[in-house]
């Protein structure tokens, strides 16, 4: 019920901002989508032949002021040069029809990994029974809100976790492809090399170092230059000194700086977390747990590695979810993992509007006790010793 009536808001909402757009703003004058406004106005910069451009603020401001009108405010370009050959595609539209076609296709792409996730499951399901959760899941509307790349990363995280034991070179093509965003990237090659997945690693290896030669040939060396320089804005402004907004950012370093911590307490206490969800991931994969769990915590251990991961990254919690949901179907559900599953799905609908308002963060708490509960499913399933008492689980 919750679901349907999520999935109905975002339907309404989405449906909402369509009739009251003038094909660039939206009712309250925002560049429709909001954020992707950054992704069009760098694509229109490379279609110009100045593919250095987006990675300046003052010029990417200019270019998203000339397009969207001189009140538009301010969306920076964060990402590294592998994103703009599909910024420029994307540029070659209309911009209504290119937030379209963008939120369209990896919207599609993001339901069939969760499609891909389920069917893999030994549980007796209903056919389309998964796609009401899926689209209900707060963060659709979140990133259809703010036309973001949540879908997408989801997508090839998920597809990837499934072809990962059946078709390696393919899975490591898809986890190549993740380079997009390299702050996701931080625990895959130790997971891959722990569990001694070669073949996954060596092709994503190769995705890489083929999408930056063919970057290099066709934008030239000084686009790495100016990303390389670009990374000191995105490291102060707008992680260290939090101009983004610090409830937008879900992290532990951005929960220390919202409290009033300093930078280097900040970076100390993220970089301990790190490290222990690094650690025990090593523990769990290669260790016997079913994959399921592995998946899950991989998923959950992404997001909780990095200090820069905002409220469209918690899509990231969707495959997650889907992987523990039919584990549980198939094999019984521990005690207290159909609360957390709940807490986990509900938890992008309110990772932002709660500590603006109160200074209370929800995303990490939540994914915290999701990744203890996923190794603590492991330790049970496995026989191994564990590190705190919970109840055993129980297969019904």
């Amino acid at each position: 019920m919750v679901a349907l009536l999520l999935f109905a808001f975002s339907a309404l909402a989405v449906a909402f901002v369509a009739v009251t757009s003038d094909g660039l703003h939206d009712w309250r004058g925002r560049p429709l989508g909001t954020d992707y406004s950054n992704v069009y106005a760098a694509g229109t910069y490379v279609l110009d032949g100045e593919p250095t451009a987006p990675f300046d603020p003052r010029l990417q401001y200019a270019r998203e002021q000339a397009i969207f009108g001189a009140h538009t405010d301010f969306f920076g370009w964060h990402y590294p040069p592998f994103f703009l050959g599909l910024a420029a595609l994307l540029a070659l539209m209309p911009y209504a029809l290119s937030l379209l076609v963008w939120q369209g296709v990896t919207l599609a792409l993001y339901l069939l990994s969760i499609r891909a996730i389920v069917s893999r499951s030994a549980a007796k399901l209903d056919a389309w029974m998964w796609l009401l959760p899926a689209l209900g899941f707060p963060g659709v509307i979140v990133c259809l809100g703010q036309g973001h790349n949540g879908f997408l990363t989801a997508a090839l995280f998920g597809a990837a976790l499934v072809m990962l034991e059946e078709r390696p070179i393919l899975a490591g093509v898809l986890i190549g492809l993740i380079a997009y965003k390299p702050q996701f990237g931080l625990l895959l090659p130790l997971v891959l090399a722990a569990s001694g997945r070669w073949r996954v690693f060596a092709a994503a290896a190769a995705t890489v170092g083929v999408l930056a030669l063919m970057v290099t040939l066709a934008f030239g060396a000084d686009v790495w230059t100016a990303f390389l320089a670009s990374t000191k804005f995105t490291r102060i402004a707008v992680l260290e000194e939090g101009q983004t907004g610090w409830y937008k950012i879900q992290s532990v370093f951005s929960w220390v700086r919202m409290w009033g911590g300093g930078v280097d307490l900040a970076y100390a206490l993220q970089a301990a977390v790190t490290l222990a969800v690094a650690a025990s991931l090593v523990w769990l994969w290669r260790g016997k747990a079913a994959f399921p769990l592995k998946a899950a915590g991989l998923l959950c251990g992404t997001l909780l590695a990095t200090p820069y991961s905002l409220d469209y990254d918690l899509m990231l919690l969707a495959p997650a979810i889907a992987f523990l949901a039919a584990d549980g179907l198939a094999r019984g559900f521990a005690p207290w993992e159909k609360t957390i599953l709940a807490a986990l799905w509900i938890v992008p609908l309110v990772a932002r509007s709660v500590p603006e308002a109160t200074l209370i963060p929800l995303a990490v708490p939540a994914m915290l006790v999701g990744f203890a509960f996923v190794l603590r499913c492991a330790i049970n399933e496995t026989g191994g010793a564990r590190f705190w008492h919970f109840a055993p689980r129980v297969l019904k």
